[in-house]
């Protein structure tokens, strides 16, 4: 009883910056095994000293936002680092190896790989970095000294996308941020850069769900987004999209009202 409190315990402070949280598949009462490449080392004594450490290495990252919560069972922090031109967010968390093993640090890689999410994290010690952009996640483990964990699931067949429309594109994501509220609402921001997260549904009385938002410097970049999204049998998806943005909603219902609101097409994927 003691390990399993203990495990969502650290469930609960590892999904502080998640937005979508994560679902009832997660909560193992058993501890987990890390897959067997992670190395043990290196430690890092807080989020912020994993931001150093990518600084140091040439990787800038800076700091978005930080949860207000109890820093006892570790920390943790989202920082926007820009490569090859694309901006993308990190999510940061390092737990406290006194009061967490390793094995619940391997409850909640599993819970982040396996469907319905698919995170690609870089992982080592007692701590983990999601990457937003998965390709360049080689490059964070290379400069934290981590390794790359890729989300599980058989992928499916990549999808013909549908014709995007060139406009509206945006400056800042602040800017798409300000229509999708428009639209179904867009409140509980959290990031910056390229990157936000957000709450949908509250000002046209539907229920509460998250939504992420992104700006890409290409079209290439935007397209393998959006095949990133939809490639994983059994992990449903609903994107709307055009110009040089997505916008990732939760609630899959709101796809056709954001499409329309904003002048963009929907490219969804039922997971089946």
């Amino acid at each position: 009883m003691k390990h399993a409190i203990r495990t969502i315990l650290a469930l609960a402070a590892c999904v502080a910056l998640a937005g979508c949280g994560v679902g009832d598949n997660s909560r193992q009462k058993k501890p987990t095994p890390l897959p067997g490449n992670v190395p043990l080392k290196p430690e890092y004594g807080t989020a912020d000293d994993v931001v150093r450490k990518l600084d140091s290495a040439g990787i800038p990252c800076v700091v978005t936002r930080r949860p207000d919560s109890d820093k006892s069972g570790g920390t943790s922090l989202g920082c926007a680092s820009t490569i090859d031109g694309l901006k993308f967010e990190n999510e940061i968390h390092v737990l406290n190896p006194d009061v967490f093993t390793r094995d619940d640090l391997g409850v909640t890689v599993t819970s982040r790989t396996e469907p319905p999410y698919g995170h690609t994290l870089v992982v080592a010690g007692h701590w983990f970095v999601r990457v937003t952009e998965p390709r360049f996640a080689p490059k964070i483990a290379d400069a934290l000294g981590g390794v790359v964990i890729k989300p599980k699931g058989p992928k499916i067949p990549k999808f013909k996308l549908p014709r995007i429309p060139d406009t509206p594109r945006y400056d800042t994501v602040d800017a798409l941020a300000d229509d999708l509220d428009r639209a179904v609402g867009c409140a509980d921001r959290e990031g910056g850069g390229g990157n936000m997260s957000c709450t949908t549904g509250k000002s046209i009385g539907a229920s509460p769900n998250c939504a992420t938002l992104n700006l890409y410097t290409t079209h290439a970049d935007r397209d393998a987004a959006l095949r990133e999204a939809i490639a994983y049998k059994g992990v449903p998806a609903t994107l709307v999209t055009a110009g040089n943005w997505t916008v990732n909603l939760c609630d899959y219902d709101l796809g056709s009202r954001v499409a329309d609101a904003l002048g963009g097409t929907v490219v969804s994927y039922d997971g089946g």
